[in-house]
């Protein structure tokens, strides 16, 4: 793929396309999950991996694909994401976190470095969200809005 094709003209400027690389904020654990569930339902999506980090005010999703899919389903798709979350821009530390990640990474190194909860790395496993969740609100003795 040349460079021209890896962009979307955007008026004047040229922007990088996002095809094959999603990054949303959702407000709770139950939202994760939806997108998790979401994914095994349509293994024609092809998800490469997906990061889930928890914050205390929501969670962090990037789904990252092996290729570039149709114009109709990165449009579906992201309305699907839409309806659950906001696209987000991560600051510094969690870009750090997130490259970090993508390269192979130890997931416990990663939360030591850069100071995030990472839930999970790799294909999507609900087990994982839901075990944080029951862990975290067994620490704490009560469920906080973001894990329900």
């Amino acid at each position: 793929m040349g460079l021209i094709e890896e962009y979307i003209n955007v008026g004047l400027a040229l922007i990088p396309s996002t095809k094959m690389e999603y990054l949303y904020y959702l407000a709770n654990a139950s939202l994760s999950l939806r997108v998790v569930q979401f994914l095994h339902s349509r293994p024609e999506i092809p998800v490469a991996f997906i990061t889930v980090i928890h914050q205390i005010d929501g969670w962090v999703v990037r789904i990252k694909l092996r290729r570039e899919i149709s114009v109709d389903e990165d449009r579906n798709f992201r309305a699907f994401l839409n309806e659950l979350g906001i696209t987000y821009e991560p600051p510094m530390r969690v870009q750090m976190a997130l490259w970090s990640l993508e390269t192979g990474q130890c997931p416990v190194d990663v939360m030591r470095r850069y100071q995030v909860a990472v839930v999970s790395h790799g294909s999507p496993e609900k087990e994982e969200i839901e075990a944080f969740r029951q862990q975290f609100v067994r620490g704490l003795g009560y469920c906080p809005e973001t894990l329900a």
